[in-house]
């Protein structure tokens, strides 16, 4: 009984009252409440995600782009690795290695 006098005395006061409204108000009805800044958060991450490896890609081009510009050995290699070109008095052959069967 003492405990619920308490609490009726803690909750009938106005300015507890007025507390607990704005906090209610800002927690889920405010236009950046808690559910918007947390989808936000997520998106954020995943985004940060998404440019590490655009960065991690664009690394990698202007590597090889780097060989390809030094050396006339890679040029050949990419363009028969990119490109299936070939020479004259070649035959090339396209393996497929997704259709294998494993045992």
């Amino acid at each position: 009984m003492i405990v619920m006098k308490k609490l009726k005395k803690i909750f009938t006061n106005k300015f507890v009252l007025a507390i607990l409204l704005f906090a209610i108000w800002v927690g889920f009805f405010d236009p950046k409440d808690i559910g918007v800044i947390y989808s936000k958060e997520e998106k954020l991450k995943d985004l940060q995600q998404s440019e590490s490896i655009l960065l991690k890609n664009i690394k990698d081009t202007k590597d090889e782009l780097n060989q390809l510009k030094s050396n006339a050995g890679t040029i050949e290699k990419y363009a028969r690795e990119k490109y299936y070109m070939k020479k004259d008095n070649e035959d090339v052959f396209i393996v497929d290695n997704q259709n294998t069967v494993k045992q």
